[in-house]
């Protein structure tokens, strides 16, 4: 199976086909993510979708506000860590 791409859009996707987040409005690459309503709860769930879909396991210690406040933050984290994982 070939690795989905990772890119803000793909980010956006999943938040919104996985009910992550039910945003009123379209989500841009520079939305802030909490504002939209991303807690704790919605965290995991998006940690278990990142696991399914990208196949790339996020610990604890790299869950920080700046890597998850957009779209854009967390696709280039998810790359980089992809990168490095290569």
């Amino acid at each position: 199976m070939s690795e989905v791409p990772i890119s803000p859009d793909a980010v956006i996707e999943l938040l919104v086909s996985e009910n992550i987040l039910e945003p009123q409005e379209p989500l841009a690459p520079d939305t802030d993510l909490f504002a939209m309503g991303l807690d704790s709860m919605a965290m995991m769930q998006l940690l278990l979708q990142i696991e399914e879909r990208f196949r790339l396991s996020v610990s604890p210690a790299e869950m920080t506000r700046d890597r998850f406040a957009t779209a854009g933050a967390l696709a280039a984290f998810l790359g980089e860590k992809r990168r490095l994982a290569a």
